[in-house]
This record gives structure tokens, C-alpha cells and sequence, in this order.
């Protein structure tokens, strides 16, 4: 079985066992996790939201927040189908009291299962497609005949979901810094991808977007892929004001990490041309890391530390 054979198993794997565990909550090792079931929306599907909270959080005191897509997979390996997680927790904790980084709340939306890759493709570089390129990766399958795409992108909904119904949910209920300087989003794999196309489209709302192992393929095959161009294409005409936002991206070197070195490249060049530089942008490689959480854990460090440094 090839690489991306194999990781496309994982994937339908993993989406079976979210839909199996959506009722299971999440459990944290430092700070307090408050959990909104199947949060209702008028632009996407229900799902779950896992709200983080640092130790000895005040409703007097305002936090800025970060929020992560896959959030099922940010705190407790116990109920996730590869008994991995992100150690968020642990990790923003261990920063905060080391004062790495300011105290923050974090908000993980976890992904709706089947729609994940719907959900996440960024859609207006979808389109920008001719008609055919369209139709023949609505096609293209996860496993078996199982299609890795629900139907047409719906990311710009899940973005309007985000912005507009669960961000000021999560101002009204928390005690947060609600403006764009102190709003990040996070998220690895197509969960990067959909972090840099929410900050390109609302960079009015969003002041910096961590980018960890971006899925530049959208699919997991290069073999005439139109993808990874129209997305970079994208990128260059929608980078925001490097003034007034952060970007954090990086990739590793072993599995499904090993096809993206050549399209960081490419996108880092348009940060440089377009302003971007030391104190605004970060990319990092991480030599002999794979595609997963135990992977982005090791790392996290980093972006928490680019986005949210004392």
C-alpha cells in the first residue's frame, strides 16, 4: 500500500470514529475545558465546541483567543481514533506560567466528520478552476467509493459559521479581547490551509493564522493536481496588510509532510515579495517529523509562541 493509499485508510478511519465518538467529551490536565455539544448554525452542520480556559482565569480580566479547527483532537488521545492528541493544554499551561506566551483561551471546533475536507478546502480557490478540474476532484476518492468531497466547497460558510455565530458566542460567554489584534486562528494539515484562507478573507477579524503541515494538495496525490497552484495563486492576490498580521507556517519531512517542502517554498517567496519578514512571518522545517499530532505537539511551542509572545 503507498504512502498516500495509506493515509487516505487513516483518514476514513478517523472520520468513522468522529462521527462514533461526537457524543464524547474531552478531558484536560491543566486549565478547565467547558464543552458546547453539537452547537448549532445556520450556515454549517452542528458540532461540537471545546472551550479552554487557563488556570486561575478571571471574568475580570480580558484574554485574547485562539481557535483551532480538528478540535476533537487537541486535548485527550482517549477518545480519538489514534490515541493521539495536540497536548494543548499541557503545552499553552507549561508557556503561560513560564510566560512565554500571554494567558489565552482557546476554542476548538471540532471538524463535522464526512464534510472535513468541504469544510476546509478554501473556495474561492477552488473555483477559480475551470468547470472539469472542478467536477473531477468532487470525484476524487478517500477510500474505497467513499468521496473525500461531501459536494461543493462550503468553506466560506464555515467561515461565516466561525465569524459570525461562534465568535460572538464565545465573547459574550468568556472574557475575551474580541479585536483583530488578539483573534488567531490555528490548525495543521487541511486545518492549515482553512487557518490561512480565514485570514486572508477576514483580515479585518483575524490578526495571525499558524499554518502547521499546510495540505497545499487539497487531495493526496500530485499526479495532475491543479490544486496546489490555484491555491498558491490565491495566496498571492489575498495576503493581507503585513503590517498589522502574523503568519507562522512549517512542514516536516517524513510521510504525507514529504509533499510540501517545494510549495512552502513557493509561498514563502510571495510573503517576502509581498513585505513579510522576520518579525511577522515564520517558517520552520522540522526534519524527521511526520504528519500527526504527536508531530504538531512536539512543536506547538512555536506557533503559540509567534502568535501569543508576551
Amino acid at each position: 500500500m503507498t504512502l498516500f493509499n495509506r493515509h487516505n485508510c487513516f483518514l476514513f478511519i478517523s472520520i468513522i470514529f468522529s462521527l462514533q465518538l461526537v457524543a464524547q467529551q474531552a478531558r484536560v490536565n491543566a486549565g478547565t475545558l467547558k464543552h458546547f455539544e453539537q452547537f448549532k448554525s445556520s450556515y454549517v452542520s452542528a458540532r461540537n465546541v471545546d472551550v479552554w480556559l487557563p488556570d486561575n482565569y478571571q471574568a475580570n480580566i480580558k484574554y485574547p483567543v485562539l481557535y483551532m479547527h480538528d478540535g476533537q483532537m487537541l486535548f485527550d488521545s482517549s477518545i480519538n481514533w489514534n490515541k493521539q492528541e495536540w497536548g494543548i493544554d499541557e503545552t499553552m499551561q507549561s508557556l503561560i506560567n513560564q510566560q512565554v506566551t500571554r494567558p489565552c483561551i482557546v476554542v476548538g471546533i471540532w471538524n463535522a466528520g464526512m464534510e472535513r475536507h468541504t469544510d476546509y478546502l478554501p473556495k474561492k480557490a477552488f473555483e477559480s478552476l475551470t468547470p472539469y478540474q472542478q467536477d473531477t476532484l468532487l470525484h476524487v476518492k478517500a477510500y474505497g467509493s467513499t468521496n473525500l468531497f461531501t459536494g461543493k466547497m462550503q468553506s466560506d460558510l464555515y467561515l461565516r459559521f466561525i465569524v459570525h455565530e461562534l465568535k460572538p458566542f464565545i465573547n459574550s460567554s468568556f472574557s475575551t479581547l474580541p479585536d483583530q489584534p488578539n483573534t488567531f486562528m490555528a490548525g495543521s494539515s487541511m486545518g492549515g490551509l482553512i487557518s490561512m484562507y480565514a485570514i486572508c478573507e477576514y483580515p479585518q477579524v483575524f490578526g495571525g493564522a499558524a499554518c502547521l503541515s499546510t495540505h497545499w494538495p487539497g487531495i493526496f496525490t500530485l499526479h495532475n493536481n491543479p490544486i496546489p497552484a490555484t491555491m498558491l495563486q490565491y495566496f498571492d492576490t489575498h495576503l493581507p496588510d503585513p503590517l498589522t498580521h502574523l503568519f507562522y507556517f512549517d512542514y516536516g519531512t517524513e510521510t504525507l509532510d514529504t509533499m510540501y517542502k517545494s510549495f512552502q517554498m513557493q509561498a514563502d517567496k510571495i510573503l517576502k515579495a509581498q513585505g513579510y519578514h522576520a518579525g511577522n512571518w515564520l517558517t520552520k522545517e522540522f526534519p524527521g517529523e511526520d504528519h500527526s499530532e504527536k508531530a504538531w505537539r512536539k512543536r506547538f511551542q512555536f506557533p503559540a509562541g509567534f502568535l501569543l509572545k508576551k
